[in-house]
């Protein structure tokens, strides 16, 4: 027999499995000693609004019978060597489901990353953190698994539309994740986890007779009567298939460069852009947690999210937390020399003592007059120019440029800054000076807005660490809504992140998807 109850449970009881087994049964009044029983959690969230956390938790409970199995996706694929190819440019989360969705509909997928495979990749992280030196295709933004591989591996996505997030879950677990990504209320992987996953989709993908290549960057398009028909190489191959789509995630500029060269329709894009804020963990776990000292054995470390509206030149904008991060690091995440970004990531076990979070200000097309003149390379001239400062005034390397937050507020230069997880390290600088008034002035606003709201979280025991630009894409490169195909150009199926249209792992998983479908479905097969 199985029974589905909701329990209210306190942290030991939803995290200890013994003790939860214990609770459960006496909750439904049985006799361990005398049945089979197995309880087990279907969904859980924190609720932390009390004085006292407790833990909300769906359950199934199995009397007198087996459990049913809770994976329902295995790693089986058929083999499509000899089947018609379609080109997936990008191996992050879209290109990678992209991929697996184009096996399951017998087409082959020819995978091209212009970085390298994510074992590969780890060097030239090394070489960043600790040399300062920038490989231009081989960084925490470019190689096999996107920037995802490298992040916290948060897959919470609100965007349902886009396809099954049940299903997404699966194929990582069927490929390494653990089962609690499927029980969480807001899962995670974790940075050290994702390599061995996304390793394991490669291989799913190679052993089904698809190809992943790479170091192989894209150049240009094989265009025939506005029919994109293949890509070329920089080693001048011509890679030929049914249609292309087009996964190179948010900070591939050049291929924005090279469509508005070839004059493939594109539009500047409104996007976010501010610094990384880190605080001890410990702190923001006595804020959300309510605990004098620390969280104790069981509570994960705890995360936020805040969004305050500001005012500035009679203009509103958001200001908002982006990708926090509880007990994790903040990162380089520069794509080309003579450039500083920062970004954050997460351990599976999110032990880290630090916490840093994007805070960001929304970025209006009408914010950036002096940059209407690249027409819809607007924004991202714009977001480039401020990368660029960041990296002047840091010192011409990877240390970034750092304030305590209620110095950046009184625009007071720290006199000392704080230890911190960014390993190339930190130069105290006012970032008024790297960031411009109408995200400056907002950012101090929402600082003090926030300490509000968070009891403690405006505190000079914190810093500000940037610049934080690659939250999302400052190009959009457009699609029919129906189709996801480019409105000009046939056979282009711009995809995810990159193009504008899904931020985060599951939703531009499930953009990859969509697109392989769609692709599949006008140009090789009238069934799906």
């Amino acid at each position: 027999m199985k029974k589905e109850i909701n329990l209210q449970l306190s942290p030991k009881e939803a995290y200890d499995d013994v003790v939860f087994q214990e609770v459960v049964a006496k909750k439904l009044g049985l006799n361990l000693r005398e049945q089979q029983f197995e309880a087990r959690q279907v969904k859980r969230s924190i609720d932390a609004r009390g004085r006292q956390v407790k833990v909300n938790v769906s359950v199934e409970a199995f009397i007198d019978e087996p459990a049913t199995p809770l994976l329902h996706t295995s790693k089986a694929y058929k083999d499509v060597s000899l089947a018609d190819p379609i080109i997936i440019v990008g191996a992050g989360p879209a290109g990678l489901f992209a991929a697996l969705r184009a096996i399951e509909l017998g087409v082959k997928p020819i995978l091209i990353e212009r970085g390298k495979d994510v074992r590969s990749r780890r060097r030239d992280l090394a070489a960043i953190n600790k040399e300062h030196i920038v490989n231009p295709e081989s960084n925490y933004c470019f190689g096999e698994g996107g920037a995802g591989t490298y992040s916290d591996g948060k897959l919470y996505t609100r965007s349902k539309k886009r396809g099954d997030i049940r299903r997404i879950m699966e194929i990582f677990v069927a490929h390494g994740a653990t089962e609690q990504i499927l029980v969480d209320a807001h899962p995670h992987i974790g940075t050290n986890k994702l390599p061995k996953i996304v390793t394991e989709l490669r291989e799913s993908i190679i052993q089904a007779g698809g190809e992943v290549l790479f170091d192989t960057k894209v150049v240009d398009f094989i265009l025939d009567n506005n029919e994109m028909k293949g890509v070329i190489t920089q080693d001048g191959e011509k890679i030929h298939g049914v249609g292309v789509i087009l996964a190179t995630g948010h900070s591939a500029r050049d291929i924005f460069q090279l469509l508005h060269r070839k004059k493939i329709l594109i539009e500047s894009k409104p996007f976010a852009l501010g610094v990384r804020i880190e605080h001890s963990q410990n702190l923001i776990d006595q804020i959300q947690y309510n605990c004098e000292i620390d969280r104790g054995p069981y509570l994960p470390a705890s995360s936020y999210a805040l969004v305050h509206q500001t005012y500035f030149e009679q203009k509103q904008r958001g200001v908002f937390s982006f990708c926090m991060c509880p007990g994790g690091f903040i990162v380089p995440a520069a794509t080309s020399p003579g450039e500083l970004v920062v970004n954050g990531m997460s351990p599976s076990r999110r032990d880290s003592q630090f916490a840093n979070s994007g805070i960001v200000v929304a970025v209006e097309l009408e914010d950036l007059p002096s940059y209407q003149k690249y027409g819809p390379l607007a924004a991202m001239e714009f977001q480039a120019e401020i990368e660029k400062k960041a990296w002047l005034l840091g010192g011409q390397s990877q240390v970034a440029p750092a304030q305590r937050m209620v110095d950046f507020a009184n625009r007071k230069v720290s006199t000392s800054l704080l230890d911190t997880s960014y390993q190339p390290g930190l130069k105290s600088i006012n970032m008024h000076d790297v960031l411009p008034p109408f995200i400056s002035n907002r950012l101090a606003d929402a600082f003090q807005a926030f300490g509000k709201k968070m009891k403690g979280y405006y505190t000079n025991e914190s810093q500000l660490i940037g610049v934080e630009s690659r939250t999302s894409s400052p190009v959009r490169i457009p699609r029919v809504k129906e189709t996801y195909e480019h409105p000009v150009i046939k056979r282009l199926y711009p995809c995810a992140e990159g193009a504008g249209y899904a931020g985060g792992i599951v939703s531009a998983a499930m953009d990859g998807e969509r697109c392989a479908e769609h692709l599949i479905a006008a140009y090789v097969s009238k069934e799906i």
